[in-house]
């Protein structure tokens, strides 16, 4: 074998121009570095206990669970959309500076959500413009869906069709993604 050869090899993914990933997007993340850095970062106060954490390649979503109001008499779904909008308030400029933080440090924004009960709120979240070619038969589901009345243009469209193999899929895509990860472990331990 001839030193000058690079693994992969031709005509393997990884080889040449980025595949699947935008040539600036930011570096994948380990998971659980994340979430080990958010839970040392939050005050404890804040939530009832750990904190969702999505992380995709353009956004950290943070969602924790807040405690619960006394409804006394009023109407317990509005309390607990109140409690969230207490937190959302007085923990603006706290969230502002660990997102801050954050994004320095993984190269992505960073959204927050609140849970109280059976309200959940998701304050600000990116929504990301992908670009895509499709082929006729694509397009035409998605004319289908805007000419149904489902969506009112093919970008509503394949927002609807994404969300719902997401619903149908999340077994299949959890297990693909567990997979992914396994991948990036084996790949970071190869010959540098």
């Amino acid at each position: 074998m001839h030193a000058h050869h690079r693994f992969p090899p031709e005509g393997f993914p990884g080889r040449g121009r980025a595949r699947g990933r935008a040539a600036d997007a930011p570096p994948p993340v380990e998971r659980a570095e994340v979430a080990g850095w958010f839970a040392g970062r939050l005050p404890d106060e804040w939530f009832t206990g750990p904190v969702e954490l999505v992380v995709d390649r353009d956004e950290i979503t943070v969602v924790g669970s807040v405690p619960e109001p006394e409804a006394g008499d009023g109407d317990p779904a509005a309390a607990r959309a109140g409690r969230i909008a207490r937190f959302r308030e007085q923990t603006r400029g706290q969230r502002m500076a660990i997102a801050d933080a954050a994004q320095e440090r993984y190269g992505r924004s960073v959204a927050w959500g609140a849970t109280c009960g059976d309200v959940r709120e998701l304050f600000t979240t990116l929504s990301v413009p992908v670009m895509t070619r499709l082929r006729q038969p694509e397009r035409l589901v998605l004319d289908t869906l805007v000419d149904a009345g489902v969506a009112r243009s093919r970008s509503e469209a394949l927002v609807w069709a994404v969300r719902l193999v997401g619903q149908h899929a999340d077994d299949w895509l959890a297990e693909l993604r567990q997979a992914m990860a396994t991948v990036e472990e084996v790949r970071a331990r190869g010959p540098q």
